[in-house]
């Protein structure tokens, strides 16, 4: 049989003879099997050892396919990674020649990923068939290693426990700040509340390492490490342990009044042994309320002679100022580094429990010039009815030893709730097991955000909708610090699951 068949590019006519198919009889060109399409696909299949449903293995706590063999890759839907993923879970396709391929759109939360692959295998006499089929996609949830251990929560191989011997938790509610704004808690597998601090659990040494070089370098801390043999394998000679890190944070807070060593008193420029903290972050800040001169204290000076504290914020008194007088600059003594923040005044208070009870008065000098203003209350702390067991205290003279030393300026506590707009985030359920003792020091360590711009430069601060709109009938701040607006940041959450649509909040990992 044949037909003429025109050239385009030349308009000669060519003859081309017709077969006819071994199998139906159909007028096919010649080629090497002699069969037509139809009848070649009947009786070979290209596919047959390729499966058309397989599962992927999808992890609901960090939004990862499993890849083959054991690696979990983050892939969004329809996107070259997962296609990749898909195409690595069918072992039979280095049999044939892969042409292309392609999803078919399924709706989202169907669980099913299809995929539409083009094939080419040589067959029969060396004739090429090309076949197109798709390939169904289960999506189970199962847990990848890292999260089955999070949510197992008693598998670690390196632990951080963090210690502060103090009567307040102020300290860790700022290291939980700080390890929100760096994300330095991502590696966690659980964090734990303990009696007087936390405790921090990784699957890798390297990552509680770099907890530890984190909390160092932001509060000071003396490091102790110690190690625990697992297993060993006699063959391999290999060994198994687990790692504690113990970080123990220096006993001194804000509002402390401390009594400094003689010779660090005299290393640290001549400064008053007795003296108020006023802040602590990488060193310790203090000042002589009588003389405004300041200093800071490092770490590593504290631990070579390590003393505790004399007067905590809990065991002040509140005292009635009754009058101020501010020291004349004659009278000062003028001494190296004395601070530009604070003013000297003279001061007479009254306790408050000893009005309308008596008329005792006492005199102090304060570094409070600028906030203090006859009526308002203080907090101090009597010398003259107390018995300190102090060693540090206890050499120095009587001369030296005040009657009465002022710490802070107490505002009124429900005013400045009210007026907070602000919030700051939480780990995960740490605000489901606070006590009441544990508020009043949250409360606390937010009346020193709003007192301390450097400690707030170390914190997310958020803008808190629910008390924006809130109109208070006193307007009378009584100059308590508040936080700007500039200050405050939008509060989002962002999806970043597309399977379970829910979304993953800043503050993961838990207590």
């Amino acid at each position: 049989m044949e037909y003429l068949k025109t050239d385009e590019s030349d308009g000669k006519q060519d003859s081309l003879c017709l077969i006819a198919c071994c199998r139906c009889g159909l007028a096919i060109e010649p080629n090497p099997t002699n069969m037509c399409v139809n009848c070649l696909r009947s009786d070979v299949d290209i596919t047959a050892d390729i499966p058309k449903t397989s599962a992927l293995c999808y992890c609901r706590g960090c939004s990862r396919y499993q890849m083959p063999p054991n690696q979990w890759i983050k892939a969004e839907l329809e996107s070259r990674e997962l296609l990749s993923i898909c195409l690595k879970k069918l072992k039979a396709l280095s049999t044939v020649k892969l042409v292309d391929a392609g999803f078919v759109w399924t709706e989202p939360h169907s669980m099913r990923i299809k995929v539409k692959l083009t094939v080419q295998k040589e067959v029969m006499n060396g004739a090429v068939l090309q076949q197109v089929f798709v390939v169904e996609f289960v999506v189970q949830n199962h847990y990848c290693e890292d999260c089955h251990r999070v949510e197992a929560k008693d598998f670690w191989r390196a632990i951080v426990q963090v210690r502060q011997k103090c009567d307040h938790k102020k300290t860790f509610f700022y290291l939980e700040q700080l390890m929100l704004k760096h994300r330095a808690h991502k590696s966690t597998v659980n964090i734990k509340p303990m009696a007087d601090g936390l405790d921090f659990f990784f699957t890798k040494q390297d990552d509680a390492r770099k907890l530890v070089d984190f909390l160092s370098a932001h509060v000071p801390c003396k490091l102790s490490t110690g190690r625990e043999l697992v297993s060993h394998d006699i063959r391999s000679n290999k060994f198994t342990y687990k790692y504690a890190f113990s970080l123990e944070i220096i006993p001194i807070c804000k509002d402390n009044i401390i009594c400094l060593p003689a010779k660090l008193a005299h290393q640290l420029g001549g400064i008053s042994p007795l003296v108020i903290v006023t802040r602590v972050n990488q060193s310790i800040s203090i000042i002589d309320p009588f003389t405004l001169q300041w200093a800071e204290m490092s770490g590593a000076q504290y631990w070579r002679q390590p003393f505790p504290s004399l007067v905590s914020p809990k065991q002040l008194i509140e005292y009635m100022v009754m009058e101020v007088e501010h020291v004349p600059d004659r009278e000062r003594q003028h001494r190296p580094r004395m601070s530009t923040k604070h003013a000297l005044v003279d001061v007479y208070v009254a306790r408050m429990s000893d009005l309308g009870v008596n008329d005792q008065q006492f005199h102090c000098r304060s570094h409070l010039g600028h906030l203090l203003k006859t009526g308002d209350t203080v907090l101090g702390y009597d010398f003259t009815n107390t018995n300190v067991n102090h060693e540090n205290f206890d050499r120095m003279k009587g001369d030296r030893i005040p009657d009465v030393m002022i710490v802070k300026k107490v505002f009124d506590r429900t005013k400045r709730i009210k007026r907070r707009n602000w919030k700051l985030k939480r780990f995960d359920g740490a605000e489901d097991i606070e006590t009441e003792s544990a508020n009043r020091d949250y409360n606390d360590f937010l009346e020193d955000l709003e007192e301390d711009q450097t400690i707030r430069d170390n914190v997310n601060i958020y803008i808190d909708r629910t008390k924006v709109t809130v109109e208070l009938e006193d307007t009378d701040d009584e100059g308590a610090p508040q936080i700007s607006l500039q200050e405050m940041m939008e509060d989002l959450n962002i999806d970043d699951d597309p399977m379970d649509g829910g979304g993953m909040d800043e503050a993961s990992g838990g207590i």
